[in-house]
């Protein structure tokens, strides 16, 4: 199969319940599973529904085969064979950029799944990276926002922010972003949407 450009893989999965060892346990094999010292583990966990993403950064874009994310879903499945709906995707980031906060360390980490409705991509695409994105991240309390494309799994685009509180999204800033003509007439494209808050994982060990 075709190499796809790689900017991080991510490994999605749900904890089972009672085990306050595993999550420690997993990020730390993450952060040695590729033996590349290089790569940098961005990892967020929801308490409430036992889900763990972890981002493995690349240091840069790289042409990975599909095996090199079949590989790592195997070796952590068969070491933590309690792991549910495991999957590992290799991410292309489309945008990234620091937030008005970016000086300020971040709690929460903000994911918007979805799928484009057919034919929607490429304006969904524009719309995202040169308004609504770039105009969340100008929001205070934003740190971080980027968006991915999953070339391995469903959903397709994955928004990504950092914040500082979770309040963030309910703030005048955002919600006037949220609320373009552009906004209006892009969110109804969306399909198999999911909306996730984190707590990104310093918070999640304490």
């Amino acid at each position: 199969m075709m190499a796809t450009p790689t900017d991080a893989l991510l490994v999605q999965a749900t904890l089972p319940a009672n085990s306050p060892l595993l999550l420690p346990n997993l990020i730390c094999h993450l952060r040695t599973a590729l033996q590349d010292s290089t790569i940098q583990v961005h990892a967020a966990f929801n308490d409430a529904q036992g889900t763990l993403y972890a981002y493995l950064h690349l240091p840069e874009r790289r042409q990975l085969a599909p095996a090199v994310a079949a590989s790592l879903e195997t070796t952590l499945q068969n070491k933590w064979p309690t792991l549910q709906k495991l999957r590992v995707s290799q991410l292309e980031k489309m945008f990234d950029k620091h937030g008005a906060s970016a000086a300020t360390l971040p709690v929460f980490h903000y994911v918007v799944e979805m799928d484009p409705e057919t034919g929607w991509m490429p304006e969904l695409s524009s719309w995202y990276d040169t308004e609504h994105i770039p105009g969340l991240a100008t929001v205070p309390g934003c740190v971080r926002a980027s968006r991915y494309v999953n070339h391995d799994h469903s959903p397709l685009s994955l928004a990504c922010y950092d914040l500082v509180t979770q309040e963030t999204l309910g703030s005048p800033p955002w919600l006037a972003v949220r609320e373009t003509e552009w906004s209006s007439r892009m969110r109804p494209r969306f399909t198999n949407t999911v909306r996730t808050m984190f707590d990104l994982i310093a918070k999640a060990d304490r």
